[in-house]
């Protein structure tokens, strides 16, 4: 018989999998994936916590990187003061143009 406990462990042991078996890329869709359903239930907390893991991913250390990161940066910023000010329209917009020009960026990848 499945208890909740049980089912608590498989559920996080399907995540474990999941999130060991992404490439880096994939897992950056997740996180955009989670802020956006967490900014879309008004979550402010969960949805700062996944630009956080965004901003924490950023690359200021590989000079080609550099401009692109402190723009993604300033956008993320931007996104978690918009959040704090309840206006998650403007944030679920940011966060799924930002996604899926991860998404076709992956496809131009293969």
């Amino acid at each position: 018989m499945y208890t909740a406990q049980s089912f608590q462990n498989k559920t996080n042991q399907y995540l474990v999998n999941q999130i060991n078996i992404s490439t880096p890329q994939q897992l950056i869709i997740k996180v955009y994936d989670f802020a956006i359903l967490h900014c879309q239930k008004n979550d402010m907390l969960k949805t700062n916590e996944a630009l956080q893991v965004l901003i924490n991913s950023l690359n200021f250390n590989e000079p080609s990187a550099k401009e692109i990161s402190s723009g993604l940066l300033k956008l993320y910023q931007y996104c978690q003061d918009q959040m704090r000010k309840q206006k998650n329209q403007i944030v679920i917009k940011i966060l799924t143009d930002l996604r899926d020009t991860w998404r076709e960026s992956m496809k131009n990848m293969r």
